[in-house]
């Protein structure tokens, strides 16, 4: 079994993000092989809370390219991800990300 730092890899900063935190909603980038279960315990002992229901989605790469060196000089693609919306349980909130009004 995974390490929990090695599942959870990083909280998503975003406006749509933020807003969510006022529905109890986190969102995260995981690791691709973690499923809601090890998400869910991951999410419980790194900040000790209370998890309601966790949600996951499968990013999927989209074609980038650099235009400043020419029409085709630099092609590739985004990385593909693993996104979890976590619904923590009425009453809690992660302290950690919450950051100053």
């Amino acid at each position: 079994m995974k390490n929990h730092a090695d599942i959870i890899i990083r909280p998503i900063i975003s406006e749509k993000a933020y807003y969510a935190r006022e529905d109890r909603k986190y969102v995260f980038e995981v690791a691709k092989d973690a499923n809601k279960p090890q998400i869910k315990e991951a999410i419980e002992k790194l900040f000790n809370v209370k998890v309601e229901k966790v949600n996951v989605i499968n990013v999927k790469p989209k074609p980038k390219r650099d235009l400043r060196r020419g029409a085709m000089a630099r092609q590739g693609y985004t990385k593909s991800w693993k996104k979890a919306i976590v619904t923590l349980k009425e009453g809690y909130t992660i302290k950690e990300l919450e950051g100053e009004h």
